[in-house]
């Protein structure tokens, strides 16, 4: 079985001070080696791969300040706490200088011990995740549009993959800003289709403009009619059509478009000649179609003819890390408008952006990340580049189950199964959220 506690290098000259940190660290879940002196730990670090590094500052040969500065030339992803003597802030201050990621003072605290190991090794766990999403974001193909890892995303890439080569309608139902439109170009991009695809928003347009775009009109027909239209459906002759927001289309419009989807003939507004069309239709909708129906809005006939298959798109508080990993491609697509040479998100800043809830999902993100990129000014997109509202949020605020019936132990238990399904699985990440370590965390999910 692998253990996955988290490995610690414990650098201290004080043989004695050294044995109460191992046996006191290793009661608290981690597993400790110790040494003496850099040398030693040089030494150790050739074979093992540590998640931490806790030195003291003051100790004979290489001080605990070199090391750093060391240590942050060759692995600048290794996390280093160091122990510095109380009221010597000045030292505290160098070793930040020279990369350590925080201090402790002497005599040493080992419940705020503790804390600063944990908060160092989230800070590892998410730089290192978030180094695997760019390294990800460079392997992927760049024509890849629908970007995530998540099971829902996963799953939803092998459904039009599927489907893509079936020349069906297919219903793309979400909220906005989920992505409806890349999925609609993905079925179009993978199928065996090659006329053009083309999209209209049914929300965008009145009427009377919605009919002439889609069906196409005669010279003369109505007033500003100067020239002849062929309109979208013969536009797109071979192709795909993708009617977007189509619950928004006039119940006028509806009959007309359900006779183009049955016999595949348009007939322009002023012609008495029909036009074959070899179109395939993608429509998507933000609101519940079947809804729309029951509330008379929307034909049910037509309905039934647009949602021969339904594709459905996760929120994106639902798909776990995929927001980092759209956030780092959004990152390498947007800086260079900015010119500016930024790498990634700082493990602080990706924190918050794992957390904040997104109402308005993909489009959200990527509104906040331009903004981000503008006012960057370092390599990394930090906490302070984020909105407001991002850079103060609170934790989730997600309720247990009100049951009477429930014990005080099944209340807890239910809560942080909540909290675990609000943060897809990330068990430090809830850990965090619940203010409990990880230890902690283990241990009441198995009671």
């Amino acid at each position: 079985m692998p253990d996955d506690r988290a490995r610690v290098l414990i650098i201290e000259d004080d043989q004695a001070f050294l044995e109460l940190l191992d046996e006191t660290l290793t009661r608290r879940g981690y597993k400790i080696d110790g040494v003496t002196s850099t040398v030693a730990a040089d030494h150790h670090m050739r074979t093992i791969d540590y998640d931490l590094v806790l030195t003291d500052i003051n100790m004979p040969g290489e001080s605990g300040t070199d090391f750093c500065a060391r240590l942050k030339q060759t692995r600048p992803d290794l996390p280093v706490l160091v122990m510095t003597a109380f009221g010597s802030l000045e030292t505290a201050i160098t070793a930040l200088r020279a990369g350590a990621y925080d201090f402790i003072t002497k005599p040493v605290d080992l419940d705020l011990l503790s804390i600063a190991l944990e908060r160092a090794l989230q800070h590892r766990r998410l730089t290192r995740q978030v180094r695997l999403l760019e390294e990800q974001i460079k392997k992927s193909d760049n024509q890849q549009e629908l970007i995530g890892n998540s099971p829902s995303i996963i799953k939803l890439r092998e459904q039009i993959s599927r489907l893509a080569p079936v020349d069906t309608s297919v219903l793309i139902s979400g909220e906005s800003g989920t992505g409806k439109e890349l999925v609609a170009r993905a079925l179009h991009r993978m199928s065996n289709r090659k006329g053009r695809f083309i999209a209209i928003n049914c929300a965008a347009l009145p009427e009377s403009l919605l009919e002439s775009e889609l069906f196409g009109h005669e010279k003369g027909t109505f007033t500003d009619a100067h020239t002849k239209r062929r309109g979208l459906f013969v536009e797109a002759h071979g192709g795909t059509l993708f009617l977007d927001e189509v619950a928004e289309l006039p119940l006028a419009l509806q009959p007309k478009l359900l006779r183009v989807l049955e016999e595949r003939r348009v007939r322009p507004l002023g012609s008495s000649l029909e036009i074959d069309c070899d179109v395939r239709i993608l429509a998507a909708s933000h609101r519940n179609l079947q809804e729309a129906v029951s509330a008379g809005d929307f034909r049910d006939d037509l309905f039934y003819r647009l949602n021969v298959i339904e594709l459905h798109l996760p929120l994106l508080s639902q798909r776990g890390n995929d927001i980092l990993l759209l956030a780092n491609r959004f990152i390498a697509e947007l800086a260079p408008r900015f010119n500016k040479k930024v790498e990634g998100l700082a493990a602080p800043a990706a924190e918050r952006l794992l957390t904040w809830p997104w109402p308005g999902n993909v489009r959200e993100l990527r509104n906040v990340i331009e903004r981000a990129l503008a006012l960057c000014r370092h390599n990394l997109i930090t906490i302070e580049d984020l909105p407001e509202s991002l850079q103060h949020q609170k934790p989730p605020q997600i309720s247990p189950a009100s049951n009477a019936e429930m014990s005080l132990a099944e209340l807890e238990k239910s809560y942080i199964s909540q909290v675990l399904k609000q943060v897809d699985g990330n068990r430090s990440l809830a850990a965090k959220i619940l203010g409990i370590d990880r230890k902690t965390l283990y241990r009441k999910l198995t009671l």
